[in-house]
């Protein structure tokens, strides 16, 4: 079971600045924050950060992601596999890249 995680006010990120209610980070602060932890134990390089957890070329992190944790793989692709993501990230590559015919 996972632990549940409480916002605290503040920025996770560790830069002091208080968040809105439900709010881990700041705008952009989530990112800041895993490329930090990347710098500090996986030699800031996302390969080895990869490599450490069992992925690579060898075994797919994103389709471990839609068997595993909900996110889906776009259909219309036509290479397979297609394009990865969360729901709503596949549903803007959808609008984006196979916008729908109309007559």
């Amino acid at each position: 079971m996972t632990n549940r995680l409480l916002p605290t006010g503040n920025c996770w990120c560790g830069c002091g600045r208080e968040v809105g209610i439900g709010k881990f980070f700041a705008q952009g602060h989530d990112k800041t924050a895993e490329s930090a932890l990347i710098a500090l134990k996986y030699e800031g390089s996302v390969p080895h950060f990869l490599h450490a957890h069992g992925y690579g070329p060898q075994h797919s992190v994103t389709g471990d992601a839609v068997e595993k944790a909900g996110w889906e793989e776009c259909d219309e692709c036509e290479t397979q596999p297609g394009y990865r993501g969360a729901k709503a990230s596949v549903a803007k590559h959808k609008r984006k890249c196979h916008p729908s015919k109309e007559d």
